[in-house]
């Protein structure tokens, strides 16, 4: 088979120096008990992530009945701007926690912020349930402010956790043990709508009025958002028992004694510390340049361009797709509409069609990625995912009149745009900042990645979403036209496929870290660095794609 070979040149190199011996051994050691307790503190902090940012979108027309009075015979709703903020604001808050707590996990260390994570989204899960005001407005109010919070909590887990599962685990199985922890969020996403389904049930009675919302459906919504405390209070003094990483005590704090008998405690081997060793590789250029400066721009200028980008475009698409899930449900006609069922009921609807759509399509990516990612690479599943997010989108938005009358269809391509995203960009996009960068910057630029990520996802929540509810408020379209959602879903369809495409292209500006450890990817195993260096010195990245 003929194969298109696509390189991408970048940073000059000098020859490879040797190691410091407790790195080469995390490298090469065998998977442990030690990696699966890891990915188990890490992936449960996203496991609560996942929770918390996907859970409001079960309760937010259940606000708008309890909080906003019935019109026209119709429920109450949440105006459209107030939806958009209680959805959108805990994204903003993501943002910050992303950028500012990469930032200081590279600053203070790793395990001395993540418990501070961790902290944060427990209170304010809490906090989140017990919203009060005196009036909606005054509920409502709360409510952003404390998810805010929750969020810049939630921003926190993402550089920190990649970082210290890609510096504990060793360069064969690196991709599986992250996209492992990354996978957690697939089963918070099933989590919340399993419990939203458990709490509606409870609180349901037969004979409550469609149209007057009763009082105990106020424990409905406070309940299901308080749930995600549970399982990060559950993790707390376990994160607070790990051992800081020995990248992170050997490159930054270069504190070769404590690495090596941390690292010592975790392998079961003694190390010599290597004091003069790492005193040496400390010193060298490859060790010194910043953040801002022209020799990171030179190395891995585009590498950031392209984890930043493609991230924004992803989770346009991802978190669109998520929160947008009730709307595209009504447009099939799949779910009924809000005047045809109680108020507790029209949640346990809309939590079982989400909860099949995770199962069905969400949580199997993350597992795939888990599976292949050390077999065909990042590279290609990225590259894979964003292929067929693209073409089930335009699939599903530009005949949309006919899925109109064939439901199951348009279930089973829809879900496959979850599993794609999953076994394709969503998985990658958190994998590869965590891996190309050097140590003293990693959980910086990862922090920046995922902050543009979420960039993409406040455009979903605050545009489409905004766009979809205000529409739909201030317009009576035909109710068959499949436009009664609000720009249309089949117009946000085909836009999410346009933004999907832009992916594939911004994909091959990231290299492929297969196989490699973290020092050969981010240059740190060099002795000298220099835009000078003689062409026999350059280094490359080759991306094989079959055609």
């Amino acid at each position: 088979m003929q194969r298109l070979i696509y390189q991408h040149y970048h940073q000059n190199l000098a020859m490879p120096r040797e190691q410091l011996e407790v790195l080469k051994a995390l490298d090469v050691a065998k998977t442990q008990l030690y990696h699966f307790t890891a990915i188990v503190i890490a992936g449960m902090g996203f496991f609560t992530d996942a929770y918390d940012l996907f859970s409001i979108s079960v309760v937010t027309k259940l606000l708008g009945r309890i909080y906003y009075p019935p019109q026209h015979n119709k429920p109450g709703v949440l105006p459209a701007g107030v939806s958009s903020a209680i959805t959108g604001v805990a994204l903003v808050g993501t943002l910050f926690g992303q950028l500012f707590f990469g930032w200081l996990g590279d600053k203070l260390g790793r395990k001395k912020v993540y418990g501070i994570t961790l902290l944060l989204m427990i209170i304010c899960s809490i906090a989140s349930g017990l919203s009060l005001g005196h009036s909606a407005r005054g509920v409502m109010a709360t409510l952003c402010f404390f998810r805010f919070w929750l969020g810049f909590g939630i921003g926190g887990d993402y550089p920190l956790s990649a970082t210290i599962m890609s510096e504990y685990a060793n360069k064969k199985t690196r991709g599986s043990f992250i996209a492992a922890v990354f996978a957690m969020q697939g089963f918070g996403i099933l989590t919340g709508g399993i419990v939203a389904l458990i709490v509606s049930a409870a609180f349901e009675k037969d004979g409550d009025p469609i149209l007057t919302t009763p009082a105990r459906a106020d424990y409905v919504w406070r309940i299901i958002l308080m749930f995600g405390a549970i399982p990060a209070a559950m993790t707390y003094y376990w994160r607070m028992k790990m051992p800081e990483t020995a990248r992170y005590t050997a490159l930054i704090a270069k504190n070769a004694k404590q690495a090596a008998e941390d690292m010592a405690k975790v392998l079961h081997v003694e190390f010599d510390p290597e004091e003069a060793k790492l005193e040496k590789i400390t010193q060298e250029p490859s060790q010194q340049y910043t953040l801002f400066s022209r020799e990171f721009l030179h190395r891995h200028g585009l590498h950031l361009l392209g984890t930043a980008t493609c991230w924004f475009l992803l989770d346009i698409s991802f978190y669109s797709q998520n929160l947008f899930q009730k709307n595209i449900f009504s447009a099939i006609h799949w779910l009924k509409p809000s005047s045809s069922y109680t108020a507790i009921r029209e949640v346990h609807q809309i939590a079982r069609a989400q909860t099949l759509i995770a199962l069905c399509g969400t949580v199997p990516g993350y597992w795939f990625t888990v599976f292949f990612i050390d077999r065909i690479g990042r590279f290609t599943i990225q590259l894979m995912g964003f292929t067929f997010m693209t073409v089930f989108m335009f699939a599903l938005g530009i005949p949309f009149t006919y899925w109109l009358n064939h439901k199951a269809g348009f279930l089973i391509l829809y879900a496959l745009t979850f599993f794609f995203a999953n076994f394709g960009p969503n998985a990658t996009t958190f994998i590869v900042p965590a891996e190309i960068f050097p140590a003293r910057l990693r959980s910086t630029c990862h922090g920046i990645s995922a902050a543009a990520g979420k960039a993409g996802a406040i455009v979903g929540a605050f545009g489409f979403l905004y766009a979809s509810e205000a529409r739909h408020q201030n317009s009576n379209p035909p109710p068959d036209s499949g436009y009664h959602t609000g720009i249309g879903v089949p117009d946000t369809l085909i836009v999410l496929g346009f933004v999907s495409l832009l992916g594939i292209g911004f994909t091959f500006l990231v290299p492929e870290p297969l196989g490699k450890s973290l020092e050969e990817l981010s240059g740190e195993n060099e002795d000298d660095i220099s835009e000078d260096s003689p062409p026999g010195k350059q280094s490359s990245f080759h991306h094989t794609i079959p055609v």
